[in-house]
């Protein structure tokens, strides 16, 4: 009878070793009320009191993984081996990245928490977009919902970045808060940057010309670099796909007495032919770039700042028949367009050393593009100086008050009818651009707060040109947040520089008169709700926009199939809709970030009879949205769906075309697997375009790209011309990808 109770004994034993494990859960600050621990291999699991304390019985003797995790916090997962013995686990939980209180200084010039700034910025931080990583940053921010990259061409996969449905030069692109990339370059100004060295992307929707000046009346983009002082010592991140292309970034920090710096090196090269639709065209252009970035933070007295930064870009990419080689370059035997960047840019920051905060910034610009489309060249060069100093000034504890003055200087010169004279002779552009601005943000309580801006612009051909805005916040409570703007901006003419389908060798660019200056006039109204609870936090974003457009410099692509009309717009144009972005983030290991768009863009034109019409925006869906879902597993495992869907958008057709005046509703879906190391090594691979969706006929008679034979009626009764403009998505199919990253702290 002994020995049986022995041998129950030594079975049930480990069964009535139950433990109990207790603690404490805090982060930074204190205690992190309701956070969750879980043991998910036995399923139990409970919640941490208003002290952040918690206690968990009834666990069986063994090595469990235990999850802590709350939303807005890091999930902290760790390994513990119970015995019989009680145990205490204190854990202290890391805020996520992504939380609402990222600093953001686009809307207003200056470094503010998201949430209390008066203008709406929305952001795309670099871990963000390593979710579906990209060879730039021209695809990266389509990730912001609204934000659409557009390639406009189907032969050289020349593209510009649409916001709310408003073309590529409606939009202001910035490097660390200086307009670096602009005219000329807005094409290739996202290519080349190297990933390793960008701290996040900010977008600002609707115009910003009180701070910004021309050009930003459709919006900003600012890619943030990281700061020398908090970058990796070394990072590298290197991809590849199923199709042959090949990216690689490489950055790291260096130190030079009281300097700190950071030098980030991209190259990519896409050598393989794909011709999957048979057209004897390449899907995507073959391309060889190399892109070297360096930046200096210098230490200075009292915390002064100090910084100069540099790029060099150099690029040489075609797309064509697929017979092409660079013998045909500039020849009309075989069609190809080869384009040869080279690209320069500076950029500095100084604070002067007065008890004041005073600083200036500058940046210089070289722009060289040697180009050939098909028999037709487009060489252009464009060489850009800005500089500006600003005074920022706390006037008691209501008032933050900017004031300052910019300069931008603009030489352009081509070979097209954009600088030529009346008798055909040569005659560069250029362009002073002298302004001022001034801005009050006024704290009337802590739960109201109102923005004024003005800017004045002086431009040699246009005269004077005025910008204010103004912008109110009301903050009821820290989960309701009201915002509400009204502002102007107001773009000069910079005609050929960003408008590639002028370029493709098949069309005429004609001016009907000397173009007037564009104006807009725009509203927006957001509201940011955050609900809090229990098991989920959700985040809701909600924007309506309005703008009006006069003078809207068009191109009409209907009236001719040949030629590429240009004029002021006799009328108006509107763009106007609402988004919405939603935040989700559960308590167990899934965050999903979603957004949808819908607008409605169009202009209203005096047609022969005198009365207006309505003609709807190229190239802009009425509605389009982005996701994002990030799955946690053991073991530093990370799942990451993303993607963004179309509705129909109008493109450019001949008269009589067989193909369809609207695209169809599309999805591109993107998955990702992701496996982290503790030393800082990761490996990542997926699918991109996962519904290998691509467009059908973007070419019409690409069997004959020089029109030789558009004249026969038997053989083209509808009188078709060769015409690579009807795009709307990428020709890239469905691909694998694999990659590797390190980062040594």
């Amino acid at each position: 009878m002994k020995i049986y109770i022995c041998l129950l004994s030594l079975v049930f034993a480990p069964l009535s070793a139950q433990v109990t494990m207790s603690g404490k859960i805090t982060d930074a600050g204190g205690p992190v009320p309701g956070a969750n621990v879980v043991i998910p291999s036995l399923g139990l699991s409970t919640a941490a009191n208003e002290e952040g304390i918690y206690t968990l019985g009834s666990i069986p003797a063994g090595n469990h993984e235990i999850v802590f995790s709350s939303v807005g916090y890091r999930t902290a997962r760790r390994k513990i081996s119970f015995t019989s013995a009680p145990l205490t686990v204190n854990i202290v939980l890391e805020e996520e990245d992504n939380s609402l209180e990222e600093l953001v200084i686009t809307g207003t010039m200056k470094e503010v928490s998201r949430t209390e700034s008066p203008i709406p910025v929305e952001i795309v931080t670099s871990k963000l977009f390593k979710k579906n990583p990209t060879a730039t940053l021209f695809e990266a921010v389509g990730m912001v919902n609204g934000v659409q990259p557009q390639l406009n061409c189907s032969v050289c996969n020349t593209g510009d970045i649409h916001i709310n449905g408003m073309e590529g030069p409606y939009t202001m692109i910035l490097i660390d808060g200086m307009p670096i990339v602009s005219a000329l370059s807005t094409v290739y100004g996202l290519n080349g940057i190297p990933n390793s060295i960008v701290d996040r992307i900010e977008v600002v929707k609707g115009p910003a010309s009180s701070l910004y000046g021309s050009e930003a009346m459709g919006g900003i983009i600012n890619v943030v670099t990281k700061s020398p002082l908090k970058a990796p010592a070394i990072s590298a991140d290197v991809f590849t796909t199923s199709w042959g292309d090949l990216n690689m970034d490489a950055a790291v920090r260096l130190k030079a007495g009281p300097a700190t710096g950071l030098l980030g090196v991209n190259y990519f090269i896409f050598k393989e032919r794909h011709d999957h639709n048979r057209d004897n065209f390449t899907d995507v252009t073959l391309q060889d770039r190399v892109s070297i970035f360096n930046k200096w933070n210098f230490e200075r007295k009292d915390n002064r700042m100090a910084s100069i930064a540099g790029r060099y870009v150099y690029e040489d990419r075609w797309g064509g028949e697929m017979q092409w080689n660079k013998s045909f370059r500039g020849s009309d035997v075989v069609y190809g367009e080869s384009i040869y960047t080279r690209r320069a840019e500076l950029i500095g920051l100084y604070q002067l050393p007065l008890e004041e905060k005073i600083y200036t910034q500058y940046s210089y610009n070289w722009h060289d593009q040697n180009s050939w489309y098909g028999n037709t060249p487009y060489m252009a060069t464009q060489q850009v100086a800005f500089v500006q100093g600003y005074w920022d000034k706390q006037f008691g504890e209501k008032h933050n008050f900017l004031l300052g003055a910019a300069l931008r200087y603009t030489v352009y010169d081509d070979n097209t009818p954009g600088t030529a004279n009346p008798d055909g002779t040569n005659n560069a552009s250029v362009k002073r651009l002298p302004g001022i601005f001034i801005q009050d943000e006024w704290s009337i309580t802590e739960k109201h707060k109102l923005l004024g801006g003005y800017r004045y612009d002086y431009d040699d051909d246009h005269g004077s040109v005025h910008s204010p805005r103004i912008a109110y916040k009301f903050s009821p409570n820290s989960n309701n947040t009201f915002r509400a703007s009204f502002g102007t901006g107001f773009r000069v003419v910079n005609l050929f520089t960003e408008d590639h389908a002028a370029l493709t060798g098949a069309r005429e660019v004609v001016i009907e008169e000397e173009l007037k200056p564009e104006r807009s006039y725009n509203a927006n109204l957001n509201y940011v709700l955050k609900i809090p609870t229990e098991n989920f936090f959700l985040g809701l974003d909600i924007t309506g926009f309005y703008s009006y457009f006069t003078n809207k410099i068009v191109g009409d692509f209907d009236t001719d199939p040949n030629k590429i009309i240009y004029d002021n717009l006799r009328g108006h144009a509107i763009s106007q809709g609402v988004s919405l972005n939603t935040d989700l983030t559960f308590t167990f290991p899934l965050k999903i970030l979603a957004g949808v768009t819908y607008m409605d863009v169009y202009q209203m034109e005096e047609n022969e009879t005198g009365s207006l019409e309505r003609i709807v925006q190229l190239q802009a869906p009425k509605w389009s949205g982005n996701f994002v879902a990030s799955y946690t597993l053991p073991h530093d495992v990370s799942i990451d769906l993303t993607g963004n869907f179309y509705g129909p958008m109008r493109l450019p057709i001949l008269p009589n075309d067989f193909r369809p005046g609207y695209s169809p509703w599309f999805c591109i879906a993107n998955l990702q697997l992701t496996k982290k190391f503790s030393y800082g090594l990761e490996f990542y691979g997926g699918v991109k375009n996962l519904f290998n969706f691509t467009p059908k006929d973007p070419i019409i008679r690409p069997f004959d790209p020089f029109d030789r034979n558009v004249d026969d009626p038997v053989n083209n009764p509808n009188g078709y011309t060769f015409d690579p403009s009807y795009n709307y998505a990428s020709l890239q199919g469905r691909r694998i990808f694999l990659g590797i990253r390190y980062n040594l702290l």
